[in-house]
């Protein structure tokens, strides 16, 4: 009957949590390099190219590949004979293993976890607690799978319960155009059918956690309902033409997993839950020998490509940019900002929503600037700043009208649609709206020469920054005029997905 230690279970999960912050699983690397090789527009080429070079960026250089680092979600088999050295629970060992992680001096990851969610949603610090769930099982060895999931994505989860005769093509056909870009695309869907309402959205996040083996499923053909399902969602959701991080183009999705379970005869309940460009997680298994340690892959499964923006890119000076200047930007144009910009997430605006209410002077001057949507990570050996990729554009809509009416704010930047009454507000003040690829933060990062707080350092990652940029990559989502990329493109790429399969 093995022994197993308090230390190696914690030791093993700090090094899984380390492991998958700057190292993209392969099965994950070789799909993205496929639809990279396959890709027709334009624009979406140009994003799964920075998420690929910067996946190979963050293996190299053991940073993050991005800067939301997750909330942890772990998966325990535990054998029935299994017993422990160490007077831990369980949970406190996974906890303890997240915090090292998390604090690790040579990776430090960002902390994102807040308590009291309902109230006043303070920091934990070191990201736990983790969601766990545990399964005793016969045998005598711990079975663990843990996941770091991003907030974006785990936002677009949805719940169904639909009446047993309803489709389920038919459902996640009409969910997915709904869930935006938020998610970062292109990414895998989880989909849970069966059970009741809570193990489906549990079978959907244990679907996230399978290998991508769709290509290998469409060559050896399906043998059950569910794979069947699998081919033809895969299929169906790349013809809606939404495209990597919105922008319109043939992949959106890499697989669809499924798992399912019996249900009630009158219940037809299914979830889905879709992973992100920044798709992490690690399978390990102790059985008293020692700790279980992650193998580095090896740098050649990643394609050797550099990214350049497009020739005739346009520079643009955020120092001196001007209302005249932005109102001559297209959509899904290129850019390349350079100058000083600001940084504001939620609890930010929030804050400088109750200084407006109380008529006192905002922190900054935001005047003629940009707001860059951004928690970044903290800065190790040297860095200015950690990676800093761009948070879901969409939870800042409720706060864009005023500071855009109040403040003179010339434009925003973050990832993602914006919806509609933000586009509207865009218009009317005659701002801007510029995306920048979520999933390549270790390469965002790299174009920020200078970082400094200058308010609200109390919030930690959500505090505001200055940035100093060069050659900063963003493409124009929203233009002055009120044109949205994101409805412009997966529309014209629908179109041309429909006339491709056209019979000539």
């Amino acid at each position: 009957m093995p022994l197993i230690k308090n230390e190696d279970f914690i030791a093993s999960l700090t090094d899984a949590l380390q492991f998958i912050s700057y190292y993209h699983p392969e099965d994950f690397v070789r799909a993205m390099t496929r639809a990279w090789e396959e890709e027709a527009s334009p624009a979406a080429k140009d994003a799964i190219t920075q998420i690929l070079v910067n996946s190979r960026m963050a293996a190299e250089g053991h940073r993050p590949v991005c800067q939301d680092t997750g909330i942890v979600v772990a998966f325990l088999k535990i054998g029935m004979d299994v017993r422990w050295e160490g007077d831990m629970s369980v949970e406190e060992m996974v906890n303890e293993g997240v915090r090292r992680a998390y604090l690790w001096p040579e990776n430090v990851l960002r902390a994102s976890i807040v308590s009291d969610p309902a109230g006043r949603r303070r920091n934990t610090g070191d990201n736990t607690p983790a969601v766990i769930h545990m399964t005793v099982v016969p045998g005598d060895t711990v079975e663990v799978t843990v996941a770091a999931k991003g907030g974006g994505s785990e936002n677009k989860a949805r719940l169904a319960m639909l009446n047993p005769s309803d489709s389920i093509v038919d459902w996640v056909l009409d969910i997915v155009p709904t869930l935006g870009a938020g998610w970062c695309p292109p990414g895998i869907l989880g989909i849970g059918i069966g059970g009741t309402a809570e193990k489906a959205v549990l079978l959907a996040k244990e679907a996230l956690m399978e290998p991508i083996d769709i290509h290998e499923l469409r060559q050896r053909g399906p043998a059950n309902r569910v794979e069947e399902l699998r081919l033809e969602l895969v299929d169906r959701v790349n013809e809606l033409g939404i495209g990597a991080q919105g922008l319109g183009g043939l992949t959106t999705v890499l697989d669809v997993k499924i798992r399912d379970y019996p249900t009630h005869a009158a219940s037809l309940p299914v979830a889905l839950i879709p992973n992100c460009a920044a798709t992490r997680h690690a399978h390990f298994t102790l059985d008293g020998s020692g700790p279980a340690l992650q193998a580095p892959p090896d740098l050649s499964i990643w394609p050797d490509i550099a990214y350049e923006a497009a020739p005739g890119s346009r520079r643009v000076d955020l120092d001196s940019v001007t209302r005249e200047q932005i109102a001559s930007w297209q959509p899904g144009e290129v850019l390349l900002l350079s100058g000083k910009m600001y940084t504001g997430r939620d609890a930010a605006h929030k804050r400088l929503f109750e200084l407006l209410d109380r008529g006192e002077p905002l922190p900054v001057d935001l005047a003629g600037k940009f707001i860059y949507y951004v928690g970044p990570v903290d800065p190790v050996d040297g860095e200015v700043v950690g990676p800093a990729g761009p948070t879901t554009a969409t939870r800042m809509d409720k706060f864009l009208d005023r500071i855009l009416d109040e403040t003179g704010l010339l434009g925003t930047i973050g990832k993602a649609e914006r919806g509609p009454a933000a586009i509207e507000s865009i218009r009317r003040h005659r701002s801007v709206y510029l995306m920048a690829v979520g999933g390549a933060a270790y390469l965002v990062s790299k174009a920020i020469t200078a970082a400094r707080v200058v308010a609200f350092d109390d919030l930690g990652m959500e505090a505001i920054y200055e940035f100093e940029v060069r050659d900063m990559p963003v493409t124009v989502a929203v233009d002055s005029r009120g044109v949205s990329v994101h409805e412009t493109g997966p529309r014209e790429w629908q179109q041309i997905i429909f006339e491709r399969k056209r019979p000539s």
